[in-house]
Formats: structure tokens, sequence, C-alpha cells
């Protein structure tokens, strides 16, 4: 009787600690979707982003809200760190993935995401914009 009493405890322990394993990757998940997002602002205008490089804490959410002043321009960047491989582990988990926003003149354009991994992230224009569009560049920094 004791034997079968001991095995149902370390049955009944080790299940729990099962469950607790893997809920916590969803715990951290909930507590991000919970938290209340860093917000940065940032005016795309003619070959430049105002405000980069943007520093970000690792874990937070981030809220880009981004102005074009002048005309249309555009907003590009990898989800991997610079220098990674593309396509690897994403350090930038975005609430709507793209491959470039458009950033109508006028309008703020919002772009949410949670930075998962430290490193450099470089953004740029996606939408041609004029004689200077290929140095229209910025950067994000998400620190430890």
């Amino acid at each position: 009787m004791k034997k079968h009493v001991k095995r149902s405890r370390l049955r009944l322990l080790s299940i729990s600690l099962l469950g607790f394993a893997l809920s916590f990757p969803l715990l951290s998940s909930v507590r991000a979707q919970t938290q209340e997002a860093q917000v940065m602002e940032i005016t795309a205008r003619k070959y430049e982003y105002s405000g980069s490089p943007i520093h970000v804490k690792l874990g937070s959410k981030v809220q880009l809200k981004i102005n074009a002043t002048d005309h249309d321009h555009g907003f590009k960047i990898a989800t991997v760190p610079d220098g990674d491989t593309p396509g690897g582990t994403p350090g930038l988990v975005f609430t709507s993935e793209q491959d470039c926003w458009l950033l109508k003149k006028g309008e703020t354009t919002i772009i949410e995401f949670l930075a998962q991994t430290p490193g450099t992230y470089t953004f740029k224009c996606c939408h041609t914009c004029g004689l200077g569009h290929k140095g229209m560049k910025g950067e994000i920094i998400v620190d430890r």
C-alpha cells in the first residue's frame, strides 16, 4: 500500500512539474501581451527618419508611430538583428507581418512588435521617394 501511495505522489508531482514547464512560455507571452507598449514617435521626411537610432528595452512591447510629413514613404525592417542569418529565429515579432509598410503623407502609421533579441535592426524606406531614397535608413537598437 505504501509503494502505491509513493508512486501516486511521484506521478502527481511529475505531472504538475511538466504542466508548469509547458505553461511557462505561455505565461511570458501573456505577460508581453498585457504589458504597456513603449511608444516611439518617428518622422519620415525627404531622405531621413528623425529620432534614429531608437533604443528599446529587451522584452518590451513597442509601438512605433511614424508620420510622413512631405510625401509618401515606406518602412521595411528585418525580423533578425543585423549580421544574423536571414530567416533565423525572429528577434522582433510584429503584430502584423508585412514586407513594406506604406507611410502615407500626413497620416500616422502604427507598427507594433515585441523586442525578443538584443541587437541592431536597420530599417529603410521601401517606397521610392526621390534621388536620396537609398540613403533613407535608421536603426532600432534592442538593449539588454
